[in-house]
């Protein structure tokens, strides 16, 4: 017995199987021959509409010119959103580096203030201690004379009247600084008011050249249409004399 079955086929039913295709074929030629379309019965009639030939080439002018306007117009407009997205993009970087600047100069300014502050706190003690030891280290006769002078020469006055100063002149340096952020709040709203007003001019100008390609459009078309109009006039003679010409 070898590796290999071999089936012999069944006559009968392959015979059976081949009437029911042929049939199937017979029943499908049958179908398509009663469902064949029959002639097209149209009634005839004038094509072309009820525009003349100069109208409708006028037409045809006017949607391929205004169809050159359209693309022109898509294309401003196109470059227009592209480079009002390119600013919007440039000036939100710039937005965000004047912040982070805005920060690290506040930054600065405040660590600035508090060496300052650590500093004067320390010149001031330095200071009382030097004056209470100037207290202490004089004679009982100074002592006395400056008793005698009034209150004015005492150590309390003299410190006092330093933190007074130290006082004025802190108060002064947060009035400078303040003028500083005034100034530079004015010279930022300023800078803002000059970019506005050129966006505004931009605008302006872009709205003026649109308006003018417009008239110059409307300008063409209106010279077109005298032209055709001429155009027309010239030949309706002809066209009227056409049917009483006999050959």
């Amino acid at each position: 017995v070898g590796p290999y079955v071999l089936i012999t086929p069944n006559g009968t039913r392959r015979n059976r199987l081949q009437q029911i295709a042929k049939k199937e074929l017979d029943d499908l030629e049958r179908w398509k021959e009663e469902h064949r379309p029959g002639p097209i019965k149209l009634v005839p009639q004038r094509l072309g509409g009820k525009e003349s030939e100069a109208q409708a080439r006028q037409n045809q002018q006017m949607m391929l010119m205004q169809s050159k306007y359209q693309q022109k117009h898509k294309r401003e407009e196109y470059v227009k959103a592209k480079k009002a997205a390119e600013e919007a993009e440039i000036l939100k970087k710039k937005a965000i580096q004047r912040e982070k600047a805005e920060r690290l100069e506040v930054k600065k300014r405040q660590q600035e203030m508090q060496r300052r502050d650590m500093f004067l706190e320390d010149q001031y003690y330095k200071t009382n201690e030097l004056l209470n030891r100037l207290d202490l280290g004089l004679p009982k006769s100074d002592s006395c004379q400056i008793a005698n002078r009034g209150p004015e020469s005492t150590a309390w006055t003299r410190s006092h009247t330093y933190k007074q100063a130290l006082r004025e002149d802190e108060n002064r340096r947060l009035e400078e600084m303040k003028q500083e952020q005034r100034r530079k709040a004015e010279l930022m709203e300023f800078k803002q008011k000059q970019e506005e007003e050129a966006r505004t001019r931009a605008r302006q100008k872009e709205q003026r050249s649109y308006l003018q390609s417009l008239f110059i459009f409307c300008c063409i078309l209106r010279v077109n249409n005298a032209f055709l109009d001429r155009l027309q006039n010239k030949t309706q003679p002809s066209n009227i004399y056409q049917p009483g010409y006999s050959g």
